[in-house]
């Protein structure tokens, strides 16, 4: 692994090592248990829904290894699962994401004081790649449900805080993670639902239903990202930039999401929320990570936007771009056919977030 340079002002430069570990090394543990673990008996299945992460509102706070930054995203009617039951000793996983689930394992045990085992299978929705979220949901998934498999140590609330500060990605080393850059917008909409914005270090700050009788389409473009590089080259560039930027507009940011889109989201109103995110795909770190892929995802998204699509905004670092409109799949086709795009996925919006059924 190499050591990643950012600087996001003139006395502001992080050299971050990007030192990858096995499973069940530097653990955060300092989460609050509100009762003793104690195994229940059969199995508990716990399903989640998806996310689309619209923007991190201030990336000069948060690091690998530090969650943080704010941000907003809503759930889908796309869904994970794990199932859960305690064993005696072994831990048994049939997943395909075992080493994110074995580090999910020791950090649950570390912070609770669990010392039996557990069975765990895990099912996600088979859509790779289009921006929702897969390793920050499946760990939703199962951190919940070896909560109620112990008869519930940990609020819903330290929960995803267990996630956020044990968030790790499988690294190109066999059996090697490393920690990855969380806000903890995922955990919180795969267990609430609906909308939510989140301040730093993990703080809920809102939740809400949201466009609850709207179509959900993911379009994802192929794009060349301009730099042409690859890796850490191109990750070093995007945080860069990034940061600088936010620098100048997180304030702005902020004000638009507290003054402008919470309340547009408590009316109900999705031209307003469509606008005010529209104001943001411009600012601060979300224009760095759109225009990492080149100016034809403005192009894309603006050709959107005049076909009269309410909501346009690029998911997480892209390059998918999520529309949430009142027309149906058949009267989106004409438009996207007539820009060269395609849906990806066709969906709607989940206001329920976190199911959790005993057998």
């Amino acid at each position: 692994m190499a050591i990643l340079k950012i600087r996001g002002g003139d006395l502001d430069f992080v050299e971050y090592d990007f030192t990858s570990f096995r499973p069940g090394e530097h653990i955060y543990t300092d989460i609050p248990v509100v009762k003793t673990p104690i195994p229940q008996k059969g199995s508990f299945n716990v399903t989640v829904p998806s996310r689309i992460h619209l923007s991190v509102l201030d990336m000069n706070r948060f690091s690998p290894g530090m969650p943080g930054g704010g941000g907003l995203g809503f759930a889908l009617q796309i869904y994970n699962d794990a199932t859960v039951s305690c064993t005696p000793e072994e831990t048994i996983i049939d997943s395909p994401r075992i080493l994110l689930i074995e580090h999910l394992v020791a950090a649950f045990k570390a912070i609770t004081g669990y010392t039996g085992g557990f069975s765990i299978r895990t099912r996600d929705h088979g859509k790779e790649h289009v921006g929702l979220g897969s390793t920050c949901t499946i760990a939703s998934a199962v951190v919940a449900a070896m909560n109620e498999a112990t008869g519930c140590p940990l609020t819903n609330d330290n929960v995803r805080r267990l996630i956020g500060y044990n968030y790790v990605e499988e690294t190109n080393e066999p059996g090697m993670i490393a920690f990855g850059f969380e806000t903890g917008v995922g955990a919180a909409t795969s267990i609430y639902g609906g909308m939510n914005i989140l301040g730093d270090q993990l703080t809920h700050v809102y939740q809400h239903p949201f466009a609850e009788d709207k179509n959900v389409f993911i379009i994802t473009p192929i794009i060349h990202a301009e730099d042409g590089n690859a890796g850490l080259e191109e990750f070093s560039l995007l945080m860069n930039r990034a940061r600088t930027l936010d620098y100048r507009d997180r304030e702005l940011k902020a004000y638009m999401i507290m003054m402008d889109m919470i309340p547009a989201i408590e009316k109900g109103d999705l031209i307003k929320m469509g606008d005010i995110m529209w104001e943001i795909e411009f600012r601060g770190s979300k224009r760095a990570e759109v225009q990492h892929h080149t100016f034809i995802i403005y192009q894309h998204m603006n050709a959107l936007r005049h076909a009269g699509l309410e909501f346009v905004a690029m998911s997480s670092v892209g390059p998918s771009i999520c529309v949430i409109t009142e027309k149906t799949e058949l009267e989106m086709k004409p438009i996207l056919d007539s820009i060269g795009l395609e849906i990806s996925v066709s969906t709607k919006i989940d206001n329920t977030g976190i199911k959790i059924t005993h057998n």
